[in-house]
Protein backbone atom coordinates (compact mmCIF):
# COMPACT_ATOMS: atom_id res chain seq x y z
CA UNK A 1 0.00 0.00 0.00
CA UNK A 2 1.48 3.65 -0.73
CA UNK A 3 0.16 6.65 1.08
CA UNK A 4 0.18 9.68 -0.07
CA UNK A 5 0.83 11.73 3.65
CA UNK A 6 1.49 11.01 7.33
CA UNK A 7 1.27 12.95 10.16
CA UNK A 8 3.33 11.84 13.29
CA UNK A 9 1.70 13.05 16.38
CA UNK A 10 3.28 12.56 20.73
CA UNK A 11 6.01 13.68 22.41
CA UNK A 12 9.64 13.50 22.57
CA UNK A 13 9.91 9.33 21.39
CA UNK A 14 8.21 11.06 17.94
CA UNK A 15 10.25 14.28 17.80
CA UNK A 16 13.02 12.87 17.60
CA UNK A 17 15.09 13.61 20.53
CA UNK A 18 18.56 12.37 20.69
CA UNK A 19 18.69 11.94 17.10
CA UNK A 20 19.95 15.34 15.54
CA UNK A 21 20.34 16.36 12.04
CA UNK A 22 23.90 16.05 11.52
CA UNK A 23 23.67 20.28 10.81
CA UNK A 24 22.17 20.18 14.46
CA UNK A 25 19.10 22.12 13.31
CA UNK A 26 16.93 19.94 14.85
CA UNK A 27 16.00 16.05 15.91
CA UNK A 28 15.40 13.47 12.95
CA UNK A 29 14.76 10.30 14.81
CA UNK A 30 12.24 7.30 13.45
CA UNK A 31 9.55 9.08 12.14
CA UNK A 32 11.23 11.38 9.83
CA UNK A 33 13.30 7.98 8.70
CA UNK A 34 10.02 6.58 7.96
CA UNK A 35 8.28 9.41 6.29
CA UNK A 36 11.32 9.63 4.11
CA UNK A 37 10.99 5.77 2.77
CA UNK A 38 7.06 6.11 2.80
CA UNK A 39 8.51 8.91 -0.24
CA UNK A 40 10.24 7.22 -2.11
CA UNK A 41 7.07 4.97 -2.87
CA UNK A 42 4.75 7.62 -2.95
CA UNK A 43 6.78 10.21 -5.37
CA UNK A 44 6.30 13.91 -6.08
CA UNK A 45 3.04 14.83 -3.92
CA UNK A 46 3.83 12.82 -0.74
CA UNK A 47 3.49 15.30 2.61
CA UNK A 48 4.74 14.59 6.12
CA UNK A 49 3.54 16.55 9.06
CA UNK A 50 5.59 16.04 12.81
CA UNK A 51 3.28 17.70 15.69
CA UNK A 52 4.92 15.81 18.16
CA UNK A 53 7.02 18.09 21.25
CA UNK A 54 9.20 16.95 24.05
CA UNK A 55 7.62 16.69 27.32
CA UNK A 56 3.66 16.56 26.46
CA UNK A 57 1.27 14.55 28.09
CA UNK A 58 -1.15 12.48 26.41
CA UNK A 59 -4.03 15.15 27.32
CA UNK A 60 -1.45 17.91 25.98
CA UNK A 61 -1.07 15.89 23.03
CA UNK A 62 -4.73 15.53 22.10
CA UNK A 63 -5.69 18.59 22.70
CA UNK A 64 -3.17 20.08 20.87
CA UNK A 65 -2.62 18.32 18.31
CA UNK A 66 -5.27 15.28 17.29
CA UNK A 67 -7.57 17.97 15.31
CA UNK A 68 -4.99 19.86 13.29
CA UNK A 69 -3.89 16.31 12.27
CA UNK A 70 -7.39 15.53 11.65
CA UNK A 71 -7.86 18.26 9.38
CA UNK A 72 -4.93 17.18 7.30
CA UNK A 73 -6.91 14.35 6.36
CA UNK A 74 -3.96 12.04 6.44
CA UNK A 75 -3.55 8.45 5.01
CA UNK A 76 -1.30 7.18 7.63
CA UNK A 77 -1.61 8.32 11.33
CA UNK A 78 1.49 7.31 14.04
CA UNK A 79 0.33 8.27 17.44
CA UNK A 80 3.22 7.95 20.74
CA UNK A 81 1.45 9.41 23.76
CA UNK A 82 1.37 8.61 27.33
CA UNK A 83 4.97 7.82 28.63
CA UNK A 84 5.71 11.21 30.12
CA UNK A 85 2.64 10.41 32.42
CA UNK A 86 3.57 6.92 33.77
CA UNK A 87 6.60 8.49 34.89
CA UNK A 88 4.25 11.15 37.35
CA UNK A 89 3.67 10.61 40.98
CA UNK A 90 -0.05 10.08 40.30
CA UNK A 91 -1.32 8.67 36.77
CA UNK A 92 -4.37 6.50 35.92
CA UNK A 93 -3.33 3.61 33.69
CA UNK A 94 -6.77 2.52 32.70
CA UNK A 95 -7.83 6.77 31.54
CA UNK A 96 -5.00 6.92 29.33
CA UNK A 97 -6.00 3.94 27.84
CA UNK A 98 -9.20 5.03 27.38
CA UNK A 99 -8.41 8.45 25.90
CA UNK A 100 -6.19 6.79 23.31
CA UNK A 101 -8.66 4.71 22.19
CA UNK A 102 -11.10 7.07 21.47
CA UNK A 103 -8.27 9.33 19.79
CA UNK A 104 -7.25 6.00 17.36
CA UNK A 105 -11.22 5.42 16.93
CA UNK A 106 -11.47 9.14 15.82
CA UNK A 107 -8.25 8.38 12.80
CA UNK A 108 -9.75 5.06 11.60
CA UNK A 109 -13.09 7.03 11.31
CA UNK A 110 -11.38 9.28 9.27
CA UNK A 111 -10.11 6.65 7.09
CA UNK A 112 -7.01 7.16 8.26
CA UNK A 113 -3.91 3.93 9.00
CA UNK A 114 -2.80 4.38 12.35
CA UNK A 115 0.56 3.12 14.05
CA UNK A 116 0.60 2.64 17.49
CA UNK A 117 3.23 1.75 20.54
CA UNK A 118 4.07 -0.85 23.21
CA UNK A 119 6.85 1.17 24.49
CA UNK A 120 10.20 -0.22 25.04
CA UNK A 121 11.86 -1.08 27.65
CA UNK A 122 12.96 1.27 30.32
CA UNK A 123 13.77 -0.74 33.46
CA UNK A 124 17.32 1.02 33.25
CA UNK A 125 15.64 4.05 35.11
CA UNK A 126 14.91 4.14 38.82
CA UNK A 127 11.71 4.00 40.28
CA UNK A 128 11.09 0.67 38.25
CA UNK A 129 8.74 -0.60 41.14
CA UNK A 130 6.09 2.28 40.64
CA UNK A 131 6.73 2.69 37.18
CA UNK A 132 6.81 -0.97 35.26
CA UNK A 133 3.50 -1.94 36.33
CA UNK A 134 1.91 1.04 34.55
CA UNK A 135 3.81 1.03 31.90
CA UNK A 136 2.89 -2.50 31.53
CA UNK A 137 -0.66 -1.59 31.94
CA UNK A 138 -0.49 0.38 29.58
CA UNK A 139 0.79 -1.63 27.22
CA UNK A 140 -1.48 -4.27 27.11
CA UNK A 141 -4.49 -1.43 26.42
CA UNK A 142 -2.22 -0.33 23.24
CA UNK A 143 -2.86 -4.33 22.40
CA UNK A 144 -6.10 -4.05 22.90
CA UNK A 145 -6.54 -1.00 21.15
CA UNK A 146 -5.02 -1.98 17.87
CA UNK A 147 -6.99 -5.54 17.80
CA UNK A 148 -10.06 -3.27 18.41
CA UNK A 149 -9.75 -0.56 15.38
CA UNK A 150 -7.12 -2.11 13.30
CA UNK A 151 -4.23 -0.44 13.62
CA UNK A 152 -0.49 -1.14 13.42
CA UNK A 153 0.42 -2.38 16.84
CA UNK A 154 4.89 -1.55 17.04
CA UNK A 155 5.92 -3.94 19.67
CA UNK A 156 9.02 -2.53 20.92
CA UNK A 157 9.20 -4.19 24.47
CA UNK A 158 9.35 -7.37 23.01
CA UNK A 159 12.88 -6.59 21.40
CA UNK A 160 15.55 -7.44 23.10
CA UNK A 161 17.62 -5.28 21.41
CA UNK A 162 16.10 -2.56 23.47
CA UNK A 163 18.03 -4.07 26.51
CA UNK A 164 21.00 -2.86 25.13
CA UNK A 165 22.25 0.41 26.98
CA UNK A 166 23.56 1.61 23.34
CA UNK A 167 20.57 1.67 21.79
CA UNK A 168 19.66 4.76 24.45
CA UNK A 169 20.87 8.10 24.78
CA UNK A 170 22.91 9.19 27.62
CA UNK A 171 20.14 10.64 29.97
CA UNK A 172 18.57 6.73 29.92
CA UNK A 173 15.06 8.24 28.23
CA UNK A 174 15.37 8.88 25.13
CA UNK A 175 17.08 6.64 22.29
CA UNK A 176 19.88 7.23 20.56
CA UNK A 177 20.63 7.12 16.76
CA UNK A 178 20.77 3.78 16.42
CA UNK A 179 17.53 2.80 18.66
CA UNK A 180 15.72 5.73 16.10
CA UNK A 181 16.60 3.94 13.36
CA UNK A 182 15.90 0.15 14.71
CA UNK A 183 12.09 1.59 15.47
CA UNK A 184 11.66 3.16 12.08
CA UNK A 185 12.60 -0.67 10.50
CA UNK A 186 9.85 -2.19 12.76
CA UNK A 187 7.15 0.36 11.97
CA UNK A 188 8.34 0.03 8.11
CA UNK A 189 8.05 -3.80 8.26
CA UNK A 190 4.64 -3.86 10.14
CA UNK A 191 3.42 -1.51 7.12
CA UNK A 192 4.82 -3.98 4.92
CA UNK A 193 7.51 -2.12 2.95
CA UNK A 194 11.00 -2.44 2.53
CA UNK A 195 13.47 -1.46 4.95
CA UNK A 196 17.43 -0.91 4.91
CA UNK A 197 18.74 -3.66 6.86
CA UNK A 198 21.21 -1.56 8.09
CA UNK A 199 18.88 -0.16 10.84
CA UNK A 200 18.17 -3.26 12.70
CA UNK A 201 21.72 -3.73 13.02
CA UNK A 202 22.45 -3.52 16.80
CA UNK A 203 25.62 -1.90 18.51
CA UNK A 204 27.99 -4.68 20.39
CA UNK A 205 26.46 -5.17 23.85
CA UNK A 206 29.47 -2.82 26.07
CA UNK A 207 31.00 -5.09 28.97
CA UNK A 208 29.94 -5.14 32.38
CA UNK A 209 30.96 -2.36 34.00
CA UNK A 210 32.60 -3.02 37.74
CA UNK A 211 30.11 -2.08 40.55
CA UNK A 212 32.14 1.18 41.43
CA UNK A 213 32.63 2.43 38.07
CA UNK A 214 28.76 1.72 37.56
CA UNK A 215 27.74 3.53 40.87
CA UNK A 216 30.09 6.74 39.18
CA UNK A 217 28.29 6.54 35.99
CA UNK A 218 24.59 6.60 38.02
CA UNK A 219 25.69 9.38 40.25
CA UNK A 220 26.63 11.37 36.83
CA UNK A 221 23.59 10.60 35.60
CA UNK A 222 21.89 11.48 38.26
CA UNK A 223 23.45 15.07 38.77
CA UNK A 224 23.07 15.71 35.10
CA UNK A 225 19.65 14.41 33.63
CA UNK A 226 17.49 12.93 37.17
CA UNK A 227 18.23 16.42 38.98
CA UNK A 228 17.09 18.82 36.32
CA UNK A 229 13.84 16.52 35.54
CA UNK A 230 13.44 16.02 39.11
CA UNK A 231 13.28 20.29 39.32
CA UNK A 232 10.98 20.93 36.16
CA UNK A 233 7.97 18.53 37.84
CA UNK A 234 8.71 20.70 41.02
CA UNK A 235 8.40 23.89 39.17
CA UNK A 236 6.12 23.10 37.08
CA UNK A 237 8.35 23.54 33.73
CA UNK A 238 8.33 21.56 31.01
CA UNK A 239 11.02 20.68 28.29
CA UNK A 240 9.02 21.67 25.42
CA UNK A 241 7.99 25.41 27.23
CA UNK A 242 8.71 27.33 24.27
CA UNK A 243 9.03 24.28 21.71
CA UNK A 244 6.75 24.17 18.77
CA UNK A 245 6.14 21.26 16.03
CA UNK A 246 9.41 20.53 13.78
CA UNK A 247 6.94 20.28 10.74
CA UNK A 248 3.65 21.88 11.64
CA UNK A 249 1.99 21.40 8.33
CA UNK A 250 2.00 18.63 5.49
CA UNK A 251 4.95 19.31 3.15
CA UNK A 252 7.40 17.55 0.68
CA UNK A 253 10.52 15.49 2.45
CA UNK A 254 13.07 17.51 0.82
CA UNK A 255 16.18 15.90 2.98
Amino acid sequence: MTWRSYVALGDSFTEGMDDPYPDGRTFRGWADLVAARLALDAGPGFGYANLAIRGRLLDQVIAEQVEPALAMRPGLVSFAAGGNDVLRRKVDPAGLIAKVDGVVERFRAAGADVVIFRFADISQLPGQRLVGPRAAQLNEGITRIGAKHGAHVIDLHSDDAFRNPLMWSTDRLHMSPAGHRRVAAHVLTSLGVGVDEEWMLVPPAPAPTPWLLARRADLRWAGQHLAPWIKRRLTGVSSGDGITAKRPSLSPITE
